[in-house]
């Protein structure tokens, strides 16, 4: 199977290809990347949100995702500790 045309385990309900996810992240709409982050540190398995995103960039953008409140506690407990 094509990788960059298969859809990611962690948006089983939602039609969107590998190049899709990487193409929201890249681009200019802020609301598609608070949504599409929420949901990769939400339901990604941990070491593979590293390959979508960087520790920097979730920093940047951890204020303003809508997280399940018990998955963002933990999320800013990490952040918190990786300083």
């Amino acid at each position: 199977m094509n990788t960059s045309s298969s859809r990611p385990y962690f948006l089983w309900d939602y039609d969107l290809s590998e190049d899709q996810v990487k193409d929201i992240l890249r681009g200019n709409n802020e609301l598609e990347k608070q949504w599409l982050l929420s949901r990769i540190l939400e339901s990604a398995r941990f070491n593979d949100v590293w390959k979508y995103t960087t520790l920097a960039e979730v920093r940047e953008w951890f204020p303003k995702l809508r997280m399940k409140p018990v998955i963002k506690e933990a999320w800013q407990r990490a952040l918190v500790a990786w300083q």
